[in-house]
């Protein structure tokens, strides 16, 4: 996959050790990432890929006796700053689960959520971004006629691609996917990852995979975890190609993990 020409750096952590209670769970960690660009999160379960992306948009704060050091900047304010309002910082960056999550709503309602509980109540406005966000995700074409019909009457690849069209309705800035392929069937991945490929032209997104081909597939840089440590990170054809360090290729080779 070509490099995005575009190099301004959205996210950046700097020497982010988190922890669960008195367990540390990642290991000053290092990385920038780039706007408008695919970045992969590749290791072995229980690396600390997940725990990494769930910094990014401060999900961990829900979870009891849990604390960081270091930083996590986006645009270069840090996220975990005094005054940072967290409804906010989610509103920016957006995230997509493991498993479809729709709400037990209409389709419609699903994604007309976002935009109401942010202040939107005008009913034009709310149909233009319904109908712009299922575009963005590729599902306009298949929903349109049944808008009404509940969510959880879509196949599981239909849900991830509302649960996408969720997201992108509150205009976010930065993308994040946790294994969002893993529930689904080849077909469904296959749109998902087509997908990713056009939502990188405007949008910076961050994913988890234990899927090596994916990663090769749909991401711009590649960083590879091992025991709550970020061991390299770079250019994805040069990272499953000539990597720096023996365990990256070890675990692309599937010698480990």
């Amino acid at each position: 996959m070509q490099e995005s020409e575009k190099t301004s750096i959205r996210i950046e952590a700097k020497n982010l050790d988190f922890y669960y209670g008195y367990t540390k769970a990642l290991h000053g960690i290092n990385m920038s990432i780039r706007d408008c660009s695919v970045t992969s999160l590749i290791g072995p379960s229980g690396c600390g890929k997940s725990t990494f992306l769930r910094c990014i948009n401060r999900m961990n704060d829900e979870i009891p006796l849990t604390r960081h050091t270091g930083g996590v900047t986006l645009d270069g304010q840090d996220i975990y700053a005094r005054g940072v309002s967290v409804v906010d910082l989610r509103k920016r960056i957006g995230m997509v689960f493991q498993r479809a999550n729709p709400f037990p709503m209409s389709i419609y309602d699903n994604i007309a959520y976002g935009p109401r509980i942010h202040g939107e109540s005008n009913k034009i406005r709310i149909d233009e971004i319904v109908i712009r966000s299922l575009q963005q995700a590729a599902l306009w074409d298949e929903v349109k006629h049944v808008l009404r019909k509940s969510a959880l009457e879509l196949s599981g690849g239909q849900q991830q691609r509302l649960c996408i069209a969720r997201v992108l309705a509150v205009e976010p800035e930065v993308i994040l996917m946790d294994e969002p392929c893993s529930a689904l069937d080849p077909n469904s991945t296959h749109h998902i990852e087509e997908l990713i490929a056009e939502l990188k032209e405007r949008y910076t997104i961050i994913i988890v995979t234990h899927n090596m081909q994916q990663a090769a597939r749909v991401s711009d840089e590649t960083a590879f975890f091992l025991r709550g440590e970020m061991v390299e990170m770079g250019a994805t054809s040069r990272v499953f190609t000539e990597p720096n360090d023996q365990r990256t290729d070890d675990y692309i080779h599937g010698r480990f993990g």
